[in-house]
């Protein structure tokens, strides 16, 4: 090993590489709030993604036209980052599969990833993921389609596990109001939002169970939409209580206004950045050997978690130290 090795390199061979994603899912149904987003993207960068929504963006009869709308959207100029996916009908619809037809069969090469909404099993998950996979392989695609999964249903909490460890998956999402709804009035509806969306057990339980899935075979947790629409503390509170409390990395947005508090609130600290940056320079000049560092020893254990630090801080667009910049993330 040379003092030169990639945190990436050094502390990860071998393993597979936890996906590094934008802090920020926002959904947009319609071609006037898709494209709405796609340019917000170029203001803001690209620190979140547009998920194209084919569920309850078309209205049904509609399914097709929708579709073939998605996959212009995704191959325009537009789409400048290659940062937009699309979710699909759930696997019991019968337009799921046109869906994948269309979407993945002309925007493969562009398309970021594939959501797949109200599983029930792993067995339906699979063939999905199957049908996904052969449509961008017909399409020329070269590359294998990322594929969320909505834990929204009583069967896919019990099979999140599993779901996890299936092949392409790289996140998994956490659809509230259809799981609040599941449960036939037995979970109130006051759950939906905060606090007892953090409070209540049964929620308490779904929420911590899904992280703890996603996060054992190195795929993504994100977290349901805040309710609120555009009072940035409420919005920038849920995401923080997620992603403190319970450990979510992602969280959905629903309304432009809440883009940023979502980004602001799953970014590190500033403090954490310096001392992330300051801590793998050192152990990069140290052949990652044990260093001390304000008086408390340091090795490979901390330094995964500190390189998991500066990509998520690079992932929410914050500006990071010159020095770990040019060693680690310099083009």
């Amino acid at each position: 090993m040379t003092q030169a090795t990639h945190p990436a390199e050094a502390l990860f061979k071998g393993d597979k590489p936890f996906p590094v994603l934008s802090a920020c899912e926002h959904f947009a149904g319609s071609e006037k709030l898709i494209l709405k987003a796609m340019d917000l993207q170029k203001e803001l960068g690209a620190i979140f993604d547009i998920t194209c929504d084919c569920e309850d963006g078309a209205a049904a009869g509609n399914e097709r036209p929708h579709a073939e709308l998605v996959a212009r959207l995704i191959n325009s100029e537009r789409n400048a980052f290659n940062k937009a996916g699309v979710r699909i009908h759930d696997p019991t619809h019968p337009s799921w599969k046109q869906d994948v037809d269309v979407v993945v069969g002309q925007a493969a090469a562009r398309l970021a990833y594939v959501t797949i909404p109200k599983s029930t099993s792993t067995s339906q998950v699979e063939e999905v993921i199957a049908h996904v996979q052969r449509t961008a392989r017909a399409a020329g695609s070269d590359r294998a389609i990322p594929i969320h999964v909505l834990i929204e249903t009583h069967g896919a909490l019990e099979a999140a596990f599993r779901l996890a460890a299936l092949p392409h998956v790289e996140v998994l999402d956490f659809g509230q109001m259809d799981f609040v709804s599941g449960h036939h009035g037995a979970i109130p509806a006051a759950a939906m939002r905060s606090p007892a969306q953090f409070d209540h057990a049964l929620l308490v339980r779904a929420k911590s169970q899904m992280v703890a899935a996603a996060l054992s075979h190195g795929v993504v947790p994100a977290h349901n939409v805040c309710l609120n629409l555009k009072d940035d503390q409420v919005v920038h509170a849920d995401a923080f209580r997620a992603r403190t409390q319970f450990g979510f990395l992602r969280m959905w947005s629903i309304h432009p206004a809440q883009i940023r508090p979502i980004v602001d609130a799953m970014k590190p600290s500033f403090d954490e950045v310096q001392d992330a940056g300051e801590i793998l320079c050192a152990a990069q000049d140290a052949q990652w050997g044990p260093i001390q560092y304000k008086g408390e020893l340091h090795d490979r254990a901390t330094y995964r978690y500190f390189w998991s630090v500066l990509e998520r801080a690079q992932a929410t667009g914050i500006e990071l130290p010159p020095k770990p910049a040019a060693r680690f993330f310099a083009a």
